[in-house]
């Protein structure tokens, strides 16, 4: 009997349909396991909050992870104060200290201060954290635009004028987010009696919560915090390539990535121990961070940036679970490196830390403190909410929309008071 070769080359293809579906079905079900990462996070949260779905928007699982949509865009809900104040003939000089976390809050109190005593303001310097590290402002920020926002407001000059000196010029320091009873009493006698002060701001807290009291200095110090700073061309240029280039890393998601504040010398010093009054801890090593984002549900070829500068062994962890991590030395513009990341002193590092954190899709502090909340302070005004504080993740996952942090689930940041 003759073989239909019609039939043999029919059977030939449906035999390998069926393999070819048995493959498919195989290689799913690998990959959905290899997909649930065992393991356990960390112990404790990072902060106190309550989950509240109120304003949050919606997670969807697309792209490769749990990412949200910007939250409504918000306006500032405060005005330049209209009423005139009288102006006086001294100075309030001061400087920028420890970063650009403390920077926002060092200019709200100087404004704050200058304003009520009528005083002139001057330009500050920018000093770094190391002996000698010193830089003009305008290495760092707009000078045009921190003066004219304040036109009106606070009279401002770009140098200090001669003949100020040492014997007329008094050292105050005023508590961070200060008050105009605390000017009153603590401030204003001390400018009175030597005609210029020289102003520190402290920080008694980190804490960034706005309060329920109204005060005439609110819309003030608003403008202060976030309408003065901005950065100037090439350092802004610098990081917009750098949030270009991870976004180009984010093909399969669209674009979008993931800023983690991680700093391996901050994380040996406090020990990832204790840290606020719950008691809980207030920082996570890489490890914990890797977990605590795999159970959430971010896939693996997730780009991730971190603050630490220089690769440690430590970090190894987090690049083995997510391959597409980076820290500045891998993305920064090569011509801008020596500048940048090889210069004395480390101001320009956390400048650019600062401002790609606060343009990522989503911000992860791994370490608690006034980065994390003026970070979140800036990503609020833009509406970039996806602000995810780490914690104990028990089980294999979880929803994201519990670890937002409670500065967006609670409304509770300062920002709050001045955009809405």
């Amino acid at each position: 009997m003759g073989v239909d070769l019609r039939q043999v080359v029919a059977g030939v293809l449906t035999l390998t349909m069926f393999v070819m579906l048995g493959n498919m079905i195989k290689r799913d079900h690998f990959d959905s396991v290899e997909e649930k990462f065992p393991g356990g996070g960390g112990r404790d949260t990072l902060e106190t909050s309550e989950y509240s779905k109120e304003g949050l928007g919606s997670f969807a699982k697309k792209n490769g992870g749990p990412w949200k949509d910007d939250g409504e865009e918000l306006k500032q809900c405060w005005s330049k104060p209209s009423d005139d104040v009288e102006q006086t003939e001294g100075y309030v000089l001061f400087s920028l200290t420890n970063g650009p976390e403390y920077h926002v809050s060092q200019v709200a109190d100087a404004v704050v201060v200058a304003r009520y005593l009528g005083a002139t303001l001057v330009l500050p310097d920018i000093r770094g954290t190391k002996p000698g590290d010193e830089r003009n402002f305008d290495e760092i920020y707009d000078v045009e635009k921190f003066i004219s926002s304040l036109d009106g407001v606070v009279k401002v000059v770009k140098k200090r004028p001669g003949k100020l000196s040492t014997r007329n010029l008094a050292a105050v320091k005023v508590p961070n987010r200060v008050t105009e009873d605390y000017i009153v009493e603590h401030v204003e006698p001390i400018y009175r009696s030597k005609g210029n002060i020289r102003l520190a701001t402290y920080f008694p807290s980190v804490n960034m919560k706005k309060t329920e009291g109204k005060s005439s200095s609110d819309s003030v110090a608003c403008l202060g915090m976030f309408g003065t700073l901005e950065l100037q061309q090439e350092i802004s240029e610098v990081v917009e390539s750098m949030v270009e280039r991870l976004k180009t890393l984010s093909r399969k998601s669209d674009g979008q990535f993931v800023a983690v504040d991680l700093r391996v010398d901050i994380l040996e010093k406090n020990g990832c121990q204790g840290g606020d009054e719950s008691g809980t801890k207030s920082c996570y090593n890489a490890q914990e961070i890797a977990l605590f984002l795999r159970k959430l549900g971010f896939a693996k070829d997730t780009t991730i940036y971190l603050t630490e500068s220089k690769w440690d062994s430590s970090l190894d962890a987090l690049k083995d679970i997510f391959p597409k991590t980076y820290i500045k030395d891998g993305i920064i513009p090569a011509d801008k490196k020596s500048k940048y990341l090889d210069s004395e002193g480390s101001e320009f590092e956390k400048i650019i830390d600062f401002y790609v954190c606060a343009q990522s899709d989503v911000f992860v502090p791994a370490i608690s403190g006034l980065f994390y909340a003026n970070v979140a302070g800036k990503r609020i005004t833009s509406s970039k909410t996806q602000i995810l504080v780490p914690a104990d993740i028990p089980g294999a996952s979880a929803s994201p929309s519990k670890f937002i942090t409670h500065y967006v689930s609670k409304k509770n940041h300062l920002a709050y008071a001045c955009y809405c």
